[in-house]
């Protein structure tokens, strides 16, 4: 799935638009969340379009890094 329907008016170049599409994907998939209809799939979008945004272009440093903020999260 892209990450598009939670840009809001972001804009980014396309490749970036792909490395976030993929980190969002693998990231859904590791959590397993569902293609839609999930509010977690959007809290996964914002994330890493905050990361993004911050200089992060790498899909593989975006999944980790939210992967890894997650099961920070899921031990508290």
């Amino acid at each position: 799935m892209s990450i598009h329907p939670f840009l809001n008016g972001a804009v980014f170049e396309p490749d970036e638009i792909q490395a976030m599409s993929l980190a969002l994907d693998d990231v859904c998939r590791a959590l397993e969340l569902p293609d839609s209809g999930n509010p977690a799939r959007k809290v996964v979008a914002v994330r890493i379009i905050e990361l993004a945004r911050r200089g992060e272009r790498s899909p593989t440093r975006l999944r980790d890094r939210v992967l890894n903020e997650a099961n920070g999260a899921s031990e508290l």
